[in-house]
């Protein structure tokens, strides 16, 4: 459990998204930082609004969903989300969510498009001191210099490779929903070209292209994606390696160290509130 979570916050049920948008789209600060508490499986349903926000889990697992694609947001990450977007979340594990929500002319500097973001220390203080700061410093000097810098720091947050992007050709995207309803590690290229009807040569170029990865680093992502809700739930690592297709289990450990930076045991112990040393950047596969 981290120190810094509260007790007591509403969830955010029908009524109190209702009500947490309205907040947002009334208010006339340039940012507005706000925090929610949220049970293991919990969703929010589909929903835009008219500023960008940016995501943040203090602990827990959270998956942001859009139809570019999907993505997922480990503890020490962010999600940026443009303005007007429409997305679904989902929590894995309990999720002690703080967001800023920031209006477009609110920087030159905002970052563009949808994507996870490593998190610096100071980025993460001050945005749990923006969601605590008392009704009565609503206008003081130190909240309006706190949000500045707060709105500054996004632009300097490092984006990582925790996204899955959906491509937007129909024989592609079919291959795609098909693989994350039954992922397999042992998907290949030359199966993929053969049903979407190419050569391998273009199969690859066209995959590139509308994803901006290989098929190879698209699949781990997506296995990793497959594998954390069920080891979330208390799944052994063997059964879940083996059920998606991985030939061992240390096979399947070196993929999950290669994306995450550690086991996933370790892993879990920091991203369910466990005690652990802070979560490494993820790397490229």
């Amino acid at each position: 459990m981290t120190p810094d979570r509260p007790r007591g916050r509403p969830l955010l049920d029908g009524d109190a998204l209702a009500g947490r948008l309205a907040l947002i789209e009334g208010s006339r600060e340039p940012a507005i930082a706000l925090a929610g508490e949220y049970p293991d499986g919990h969703k929010v349903t589909a929903h835009r609004h008219g500023r960008a926000q940016l995501l943040h889990a203090l602990a827990g697992v959270v998956t942001v969903a859009t139809r570019a694609g999907r993505w997922m947001v480990p503890p020490d990450h962010a999600m940026w989300i443009p303005a007007g977007t429409e997305h679904s979340v989902e929590m894995l594990g309990e999720v002690s969510m703080r967001s800023v929500y920031v209006r477009e002319d609110a920087s030159p500097e905002l970052p563009e498009g949808l994507r996870v973001m490593g998190m610096s220390d100071l980025m993460r203080s001050l945005l749990i001191e923006a969601v605590s700061m008392e009704p009565a410093e609503t206008e003081g000097r130190r909240r309006a210099l706190l949000l500045d810098l707060l709105v500054e720091e996004i632009a300097h947050l490092p984006e990582r490779p925790l996204g899955l992007p959906m491509p937007a050709d129909q024989r592609l995207a079919a291959l795609c929903r098909g693989f994350l309803a039954a992922p397999s590690a042992r998907a290949t290229i030359d199966g993929w070209a053969e049903s979407a009807g190419m050569s391998r040569r273009t199969f690859t170029r066209a995959f590139a292209r509308e994803t901006g990865l290989g098929l190879s680093a698209w699949r781990q992502q997506a296995c990793l994606f497959a594998a954390l809700p069920r080891l979330a739930d208390g799944e052994p690592i063997t059964v879940v390696a083996l059920d998606l297709g991985y030939d061992s289990v240390p096979a399947f450990i070196t993929m999950f160290k290669r994306m995450l930076g550690m086991a996933p045991r370790a892993y879990l112990r920091g991203a369910m509130g466990g005690e652990t040393s802070p979560i490494p950047q993820p790397r490229r596969a």
